[in-house]
């Protein structure tokens, strides 16, 4: 992929302020300013987002009807009803239903739980499962990652006799379903004042307001934070405020003390004995979980995250992995056929976005195949399939464009649709189709802003390679952990050189491990730059060329630093 590089450089009036909160905590102006850019400017607000503290949580009954679903859930133990927690098959629903679930579990028997199949029911709440819930005598469903808009069935539901406690965080309609509570920080009218949690995390807050009512001490939760942890990565929702403090210690949990499903995929992955980033969540850990709801039935997952022997869940753990290659297999063939498809399109090169249908494609892989095109044309991109007679599909967005806007102004052809801002589910009858890649691809070309359109990398900071120390370093690690909203660092060093050990590696050449000088100090540091190779003849000439990196760990040796290289080009004095 092509970048542009964007670096706005830091007025006067910035790097004084950068100089004055960079004194004031012992971290250099280079980094107080990614401060500043965070809309942290004062050193106890540096103190707090680097040390956040369980205790600054927000006080789970700000939400919306959340007195009046602890009250529901206390009724239900009360006069014992046999309790249904269901959710989405995602990792964010997975992860929501197994905290909930083992919550709840430590103080109620009489609970279930329940994960739609992909295939036969689709996403959200179904007839299926609520014919299910009725047969085993359910009164009482937690649904969690899905429900905001089953206005037809949690009607449905009530005819039958059950009520709903709605946890979600995906963008509302008008009209709400008649639910017991809706706990959404999203609602119009919401009082939450972190409006950013995924699925999972209105979940802990709903059993954080239940253990706060009921007397039962919040260390009892913490364990729990392992879950909040996946799912903040796995969704990729804002990793600051709320969530920062979920993951900051969700992933210490992950580290410390994983819950024992949790363990077994850490191990499976190959992670045992590292220290487990949000990066690790999102590439292998994440996946892994989300392949049970894609080759199979998310129902694998959960049994798995709230499995309490080992054994059996490093058994779990393998089928699961099982199905994530073949996930990869599937993933491959209809990537190929689809970059196949928009190739051949002469018309697709005039196009703001890419509307591709197939009805031989499987359904539990057109987002994996929708992130993959958009990352590749850098386009709002729409992948749909034929499923049970309807066209079902999934969206995704470049940064910065809102792509459910896009598909709600396309809503009288869609038969249903839901999702935030870079991802969407929808589904339309087939001969809608042709209008709606018409209408869809009109909308966006008049909204996309002309940045929206090129893929950019925005550089925090220019420096030479004297000013990575180990104490930048260190100070770096304080960031963690990254996501929207807080990614990485990028630095950028102009006029660097192959200090003439660098190399092509890779199954298949198509990385560069690098060695690299730049023209101002002595020092030698090692990088990495993935699927890079193109541009390794240009580095072995001898020439210089400006790179824009991250700085990491060397995991082969902990003792030294690692450019982790996002793009490279020839230096303009060349």
């Amino acid at each position: 992929m092509h970048f542009k590089w964007n670096y706005e450089p830091p007025t006067s009036e910035q790097q004084t302020a950068a100089k004055e909160l960079g004194e004031k905590i012992g971290m250099s102006p280079i980094l107080a300013k990614l401060l500043i850019q965070r809309g942290i400017k004062t050193e106890s607000a540096a103190k707090r987002f680097f040390r956040p503290m369980l205790n600054e949580l927000i006080d789970p009954f700000l939400m919306n009807d959340m007195d009046v679903a602890v009250d529901r859930l206390n009724d239900a133990m009360g006069r014992k009803e046999r309790i249904m927690v269901y959710g989405d098959y995602d990792v964010d629903g997975c992860t929501a239903v197994a905290l909930v679930y083992k919550f709840l579990q430590q103080f109620y028997s009489n609970i279930e739980y329940y994960i739609p199949d992909r295939y036969e029911e689709g996403y959200g709440i179904s007839k299926k499962g609520l014919h299910y819930a009725a047969e085993k005598g359910i009164k009482l469903i937690i649904v969690l990652d899905c429900g905001i808009k089953a206005i037809e069935e949690i009607a449905y539901a009530k005819s039958l006799g059950i009520d709903f406690i709605i946890c979600d965080h995906h963008v509302p309609d008008d009209e709400l379903p008649n639910a017991v509570a809706i706990l959404n920080p999203k609602r119009v009218d919401s009082t939450y004042p972190f409006k950013d949690l995924c699925g999972c995390g209105v979940g802990f807050k709903l059993m954080q307001a239940f253990a706060k009512n009921n007397g039962i001490p919040f260390s009892r939760l913490i364990p729990l934070l392992d879950f909040c942890a996946v799912s903040i990565a796995a969704d990729i929702v804002p990793i600051m405020g709320e969530n920062r403090i979920l993951a900051y210690h969700g992933l210490k949990q992950l580290n410390q003390s994983p819950s024992v499903g949790l363990k077994a995929i850490i191990d499976i992955c190959g992670l045992t004995g590292r220290e487990i980033t949000m990066s690790d969540i999102v590439f292998k850990i994440g996946p892994r979980i989300n392949a049970s709801g894609r080759m199979q039935n998310g129902t694998e997952a959960v049994d798995l995250l709230v499995e309490k022997d080992l054994q059996k869940a490093l058994s779990e753990a393998n089928h699961i992995n099982e199905y994530n290659e073949q996930r990869k297999d599937v993933d491959k063939q209809m990537t190929e056929e689809a970059n196949q498809i928009v190739e051949k399109l002469e018309s697709q090169k005039q196009n703001a976005s890419i509307v591709l249908y197939d009805e031989n494609w499987k359904k539990g892989v057109i987002g994996i195949v929708a992130s993959r095109l958009t990352e590749l044309y850098y386009k709002p991109t729409v992948v749909l399939t034929k499923f049970n007679g309807i066209a079902t599909g999934s969206a995704r967005s470049v940064a910065g464009y809102d792509i459910y806007d896009a598909i709600k102004s396309c809503r009288d052809l869609l038969e249903n649709f839901g999702g935030h801002t870079y991802a969407v589910g929808l589904s339309l009858k087939i001969e809608n189709i042709p209008e709606f890649r018409s209408r869809f691809q009109k909308y966006v070309m008049e909204h996309i802003q002309p940045e929206q359109t090129e893929a950019t990398l925005d550089i925090d900071a220019m420096i030479d390679f004297k000013e990575v120390t180990k104490k930048l370093h260190n100070d770096l690690k304080k960031f963690a952990p990254h996501g929207p909203d807080n990614p990485k660092p990028l630095f950028c060093t102009r006029n660097v050189y192959d200090y003439g050990t660098s190399k092509v590696v890779g199954r298949q050449q198509e990385h560069i491990k690098l060695e690299l000088v730049d023209s101002k100090s002595s020092n030698v540091l090692n990088g990495i730059a993935f699927g890079q190779s193109g541009s390794a003849r240009y580095i072995k000439s001898k020439r210089s060329f400006d790179i824009v990196y991250t700085i990491e760990d060397n995991i082969y040796k902990r003792t030294e630093v690692q450019l982790q290289i996002e793009d490279i080009q020839p230096s303009e004095s060349e």
